[in-house]
């Protein structure tokens, strides 16, 4: 079984026992999450869509850890003026982990 998500603003497809990686989250470690956001719940061949939400639905999850991803370098570089800048990103992100899948 098979649930689509939407989390901060971005759509996830999520299974059960899958770990992954959202937009920081204001919740502490340990705790648990119910994401009532549920689009879409696939099973085998029957599909539920929502409109824009499955009624009922819900998928229980627990935040591992919080941490910040890999830094992302960018960068402005203007020829024949000795100008150069570059600098650096580092996202907050919430690791959760999705229990189970009700719908």
């Amino acid at each position: 079984m098979y649930a689509v998500i939407k989390v901060a603003g971005f759509q996830y497809r999520v299974e059960e026992g899958q770990t992954l990686q959202v937009p920081r989250l204001d919740t502490g470690e340990g705790d648990a999450l119910t994401l009532d956001d549920v689009l879409m719940i696939g099973d085998g061949d029957t599909v539920k869509v929502g409109a824009p939400t499955v009624e009922g639905a819900s998928v229980s999850a627990r935040v591992v850890r919080h941490g910040r991803g890999r830094k992302l370098r960018a960068g402005r570089f203007i020829r024949r003026k000795d100008h150069r800048r570059t600098w650096g990103h580092r996202q907050d992100f919430t690791e959760i982990e999705i229990g189970s899948i009700q719908g």
